[in-house]
């Protein structure tokens, strides 16, 4: 069956640095667009960075640019998130989210989400 397992979540404290990886299985990681999302308490679920199937595109929130770094291994099946300078505003669960879009259907999977806390 498919499934999107996050690691690399913790404390860290605030101007420091995490990286967040997503292992992928039960379908073909290298076609599908692979997605970070967080959300923080009280909030909605906000989209932060995207990666095209192939690696050549990605594209982050303003929230984030400039500090996180998105990637892929697709021979590894696994995506991953670099996340540096983080601040205590960064604090939320992080999702990985695959998702691919034909004629007839949408494809779109989740992970089960992570912790990341960023405090003093």
């Amino acid at each position: 069956q498919v499934q999107l397992v996050e690691s690399g979540g913790g404390l860290v404290q605030p101007g420091g640095s995490l990286r967040l990886s997503c292992a992928a299985s039960g379908f073909t990681f290298s076609i599908y667009a692979m997605s970070w999302y967080r959300q923080a308490p009280g909030k909605e679920r906000e989209l932060i960075a995207t990666i095209s199937s192939a690696g050549g595109s990605t594209n982050y929130a303003d929230s984030v640019k400039g500090r996180f770094t998105i990637s892929r291994d697709n021979a590894k099946n696994t995506v991953y998130l670099q996340m540096n300078s983080l601040k205590p505003e960064d604090t939320a669960v992080y999702f990985c989210n695959a998702r691919r879009n034909t004629i007839a259907t949408m494809y779109d999977y989740w992970g089960q989400g992570i912790q990341v806390t960023v405090s003093s």
